[in-house]
C-alpha cells in the first residue's frame, strides 16, 4: 500500500501535466464546435495528438533517469522504497497510453460525446480487477505487478478506442500524414492548456508535500495515507466529473454566445455534485473505520496502527468533500470560458501558499500529527472557493478566449 501511494503520487503529477493540456484542448474543440468551424476542430485534433507523442517519449525518458532521486527526495521509507521504484518504473513505460487515452477523451467530451469514454474506461477498469487478481494475488508481484495490470488495461482502452473512431468516420482519420503541428493552433492550445498544466502540477506537488510529511511521520502512517487516498479517488470522483462537463458544456455555450445557459450548467453541476459530495462525507464521518478496513489487508501484523492513523487522517481531511464541487465546478466555468490563467493562479496560490503552510503548522509545528496534516486541504479548498467567487462575480470571465467572433450576451 505504501509503495504503491508513494510511486502514484509521481505518477499523478505526470499524468496532471498532461490532462491540463487535454482540458485545454477539450475547451478549443467545444468552442470551435459551438462556432461550426470543423476545420479548426481537425487542426487542434491533429496538433494535440502530435505534441503528446513528443511529450511521452520526451518525460518517459527523463522520468526514468530521475526515479530514485525522486523517491528519495519525498523521504520515501526502506520499507517501500523498492515496491514505490518498481510501481514508478512500469508505470512510467505505459506514459504513451496514459496520454493517449487523456487525449482522445478529451477530443470526444469536446464533441460533447462523454458516453463512449465512459464504455472504454469500463472495459479498462474490468480488464485491470482481472489483471490484478492475476498478477498481485495469483503470481504475487506486487507493486510492479498492479503497474503491469494499470498499463495494459490502459493500452487496451486506447486500441479499443481509436478502432471505433475509426469505423465511425470520425472527423479526425488517424492517418500518419494527419499528425502534424499546425502553428496557429498550438499556440492556442498551450495558451490555454499550459496553465491548467502548471495548476494540476501545483496540485500534485502539494500532496506530493503532504505525502512526504507523512513518510516522516512513519511507515504505517504512509500506507494509511495510501489507503485514504485511494478512498478520496472515488470520493472526489463527483465533483471531478461535474467539472468536466461543466467546462465542455459550458465552453459550447461560451461558443455559441450563451453566457446564461454556461451559468446555469456551473449550477447544475454544483448541486450534483453537493448532493453526493455531502453523502460521502456522512458516510466517512459514520463509519470511518469500516470503509477504511476495505484497503487494508487484515493479516497485516500492522493493521491496527495503519486503520487508526487513517481515521486520525480523514478526521479532519473530510471536509474537504463538501468544498471541492464548488471549487471544481467554478473552475469548470472559467476553463470552459478560456480563462484558464486565473484557475492557475488560484490554484497555485492555494495548494503553495496555503495547503503546503498549514499541513506543516498543524501537522509538525503545532505537533497534531497526521490529524494536522489532513487539515491542509480543507484550508486550502476554502481559500480557493473565496478567491474563486470574487472572480465570478465580477463577470470577467463571460469574455471568450478562444473565440473571438462570438456575440457575448451581457447579464
Amino acid at each position: 500500500m505504501s509503495g504503491v501511494n508513494i510511486g502514484s503520487q509521481v505518477t499523478f503529477i505526470i499524468t496532471n501535466m498532461v490532462f491540463g493540456l487535454c482540458v485545454g484542448a477539450t475547451v478549443l474543440i467545444a468552442q470551435y464546435l459551438g462556432a461550426g468551424d470543423k476545420n479548426a476542430i481537425r487542426e487542434t485534433i491533429g496538433t494535440l495528438f502530435s505534441t503528446l507523442i513528443v511529450l511521452s517519449v520526451v518525460i518517459t525518458v527523463v522520468m526514468l533517469g530521475l526515479q530514485t532521486p525522486l523517491l528519495r527526495l519525498i523521504k520515501t521509507p526502506a520499507e517501500s522504497f523498492a515496491d514505490a521504484k518498481s510501481y514508478f518504473f512500469v508505470t512510467m513505460l505505459g506514459t504513451v497510453f496514459i496520454f493517449a487515452y487523456n487525449a482522445l477523451s478529451a477530443v470526444m467530451r469536446g464533441m460533447g460525446d462523454s458516453k463512449n469514454p465512459l464504455i472504454f474506461v469500463a472495459i479498462a477498469c474490468v480488464c485491470n480487477i482481472v489483471l490484478d487478481l492475476f498478477f498481485v494475488a495469483g503470481l504475487r508481484t506486487g507493486a510492479a505487478g498492479a503497474a503491469i495490470a494499470t498499463v495494459i488495461s490502459q493500452g487496451v482502452s486506447v486500441v479499443l478506442c481509436v478502432l471505433y473512431l475509426m469505423k465511425n468516420g470520425f472527423i479526425f482519420d488517424f492517418k500518419p500524414s494527419s499528425f502534424r503541428f499546425h502553428g496557429d493552433r498550438l499556440k492556442t492550445l498551450l495558451r490555454v492548456g499550459i496553465p491548467t498544466s502548471i495548476q494540476n502540477v501545483a496540485v500534485g506537488i502539494s500532496f506530493l508535500f503532504l505525502t512526504t510529511l507523512v513518510n516522516m511521520i512513519g511507515f504505517t502512517a504512509s500506507a494509511a495515507v495510501g489507503a485514504v487516498g485511494k478512498f478520496n479517488g472515488f470520493a472526489i470522483l463527483p465533483a471531478a466529473a461535474m467539472s468536466s462537463s461543466v467546462s465542455a458544456m459550458s465552453a459550447q455555450n461560451i461558443g455559441a454566445g450563451q453566457i446564461e445557459r454556461a451559468k446555469k450548467t456551473m449550477h447544475v453541476g454544483i448541486v450534483i455534485a453537493a448532493v453526493i459530495s455531502a453523502i460521502i462525507f456522512v458516510l466517512v464521518t459514520i463509519w470511518p473505520q469500516a470503509i477504511l478496513e476495505i484497503f487494508v489487508d487484515k493479516s497485516d501484523p500492522d493493521f491496527e496502527a495503519v486503520v487508526t492513523y487513517g481515521v486520525n487522517y480523514v478526521k479532519s481531511f473530510k471536509f474537504d468533500y463538501l468544498l471541492v464541487p464548488f471549487v471544481f465546478c467554478l473552475n469548470g466555468l472559467f476553463i470552459g470560458a478560456g480563462h484558464t490563467t486565473f484557475s492557475l493562479v488560484n490554484s497555485c496560490l492555494s495548494s503553495l501558499i496555503f495547503r503546503i503552510p498549514l499541513s506543516y503548522i498543524f501537522g509538525m509545528v503545532l505537533s497534531h500529527g497526521i490529524t494536522g496534516v489532513g487539515l491542509g486541504a480543507p484550508g486550502a479548498t476554502a481559500a480557493s472557493l473565496v478567491f474563486g467567487l470574487i472572480y465570478y462575480f465580477s463577470g470577467k470571465w463571460k469574455k471568450s478566449t478562444v473565440v473571438d467572433n462570438v456575440a457575448v450576451l451581457d447579464i
